[in-house]
């Protein structure tokens, strides 16, 4: 058996760490397209946590709905740190939640926007701003948004758990 954690057993401890410190989490995916969401909501509890998510796959969602800047998308294209950063805001905003996570990125098997199959950006947005990681993935289109839904739920443990408790 390995030693990493599945997207399951990551997915059990971020709904039961934002249950403890009374946090609520949102979700804005593109590259994933619900994953994050759906792979939060088949834990126990996540009730108690999730608020919503929004699959954010064309620009015209990212802008209208999750209010990312349209010339942020024209310059940058979909595939950008920035860009995840000002949707997993939005989702955070939209849902009126504690913590947004975001995922974009390019699942192949063309580039898109100037960038490699595998590159991925994960959002994550807190009430003290946002910020954004890099990832390179490899393998085929599955594996690819398999492991983006992985680092996006592993980036969502740190961000509840680096957060104080509320009342």
């Amino acid at each position: 058996m390995s030693s990493v954690p599945t997207a399951a057993e990551t997915a059990t401890a971020a709904v039961a760490e934002a249950i403890e410190r009374h946090l609520t989490v949102a979700t804005a995916e593109s590259l994933t397209a619900g994953m994050v969401a759906a792979t939060l909501a088949n834990t126990p509890g996540a009730s108690g946590m999730l608020q919503g998510g929004v699959v954010a796959y064309q620009n015209t969602v990212k802008a209208g709905v999750l209010g990312v800047s349209r010339e942020l998308l024209d310059a940058a294209g979909s595939v950008d740190g920035d860009v995840a950063a000002a949707m997993a805001e939005g989702a955070r905003r939209a849902c009126g939640a504690d913590v947004g996570i975001s995922t974009t990125g390019v699942a192949g098997p063309d580039p898109h926007d100037g960038k490699a199959v595998g590159t991925v950006f994960i959002g994550v947005a807190t009430e003290t701003g946002s910020r954004w990681f890099e990832y390179s993935f490899s393998g085929d289109r599955q594996d690819i948004r398999e492991q983006a839904c992985t680092g996006a739920l592993e980036r969502l443990l740190a961000a509840v758990r680096g957060l104080g408790y509320r009342s």
